[in-house]
């Protein structure tokens, strides 16, 4: 059984630290997909700067996560939510940058993206990472943790989506970590490969899959 980490939304001063010190604890390394807003603030800078001194990678996950970069009303307002990130991730960026979309509480839709943010990426040479398991800590963040613990047992590889919010993974985290490992998980940084539709800017079959074609949002995406 195979696991990789991701944590999403943060990072959030309070919570971020936590989530790092029990990966440290254990030495796992994850990969956190910041919200470009939450690197505006001198806080949040010094925990993606901590992220990566500690060997995690760091992500783009939108400027704002208001929704679905394929319900955004332009394709110039989809690709600024990820150019924004980009500028503030800058040098703690990956070699080969990697972003997530917002889903929307963790559906993969054709929402996921615009056809000129999923252009953007390609362009540019990202990997596009998705997911096979979402325990939603986000609106159970007591009881999340079997949930978790079922969808990797179902699987071989298993990338699990957190969050490193206040309403999130943090109070069970070592829990899972340390029931995980009884269970003889090996935890791993790379993603398997049915999650990455986009890799190193090259689309996959299952790329077109999450991109809508046409200007057919119908909500604004926050402006900075």
């Amino acid at each position: 059984m195979r696991v990789t980490l991701s944590f999403d939304n943060g990072p959030t001063p309070g919570i971020t630290e936590r989530v790092l010190d029990e990966l440290k604890a254990r030495g796992i390394k994850a990969t956190f997909f910041t919200v470009g807003a939450r690197l505006l603030s001198a806080e949040g800078q010094a925990l993606a700067r901590r992220a990566k001194a500690e060997g995690h990678r760091i992500g783009n996950h939108t400027y704002s996560h208001t929704v679905p970069l394929g319900r955004c009303v332009s394709g110039e307002a989809a690709v600024n939510e990820i150019r924004m990130t980009e500028a503030l991730i800058g040098d703690l960026a990956e070699p080969v940058p990697l972003f997530r979309p917002f889903g929307g509480g963790g559906n993969i839709t054709p929402d996921l993206l615009h056809r000129d943010a999923a252009g953007h990426l390609a362009e540019t040479g990202y990997s596009c990472v998705l997911w096979n398991s979402i325990p939603r800590d986000f609106n159970d963040p007591q009881g999340w943790v079997e949930r978790g613990l079922d969808q990797c047992r179902g699987q071989d590889w298993t990338l699990t989506v957190l969050h490193d919010l206040p309403v999130g993974c943090a109070d069970r985290l070592g829990e899972f970590l340390d029931r995980l490992g009884a269970e003889g998980a090996e935890f791993v940084q790379d993603f398997p490969p049915n999650c990455l539709p986009l890799q190193r800017g090259k689309a996959q079959p299952m790329f077109a899959a999450i991109v809508r074609n046409g200007d057919l949002g119908d909500r604004p995406c926050r402006r900075p």
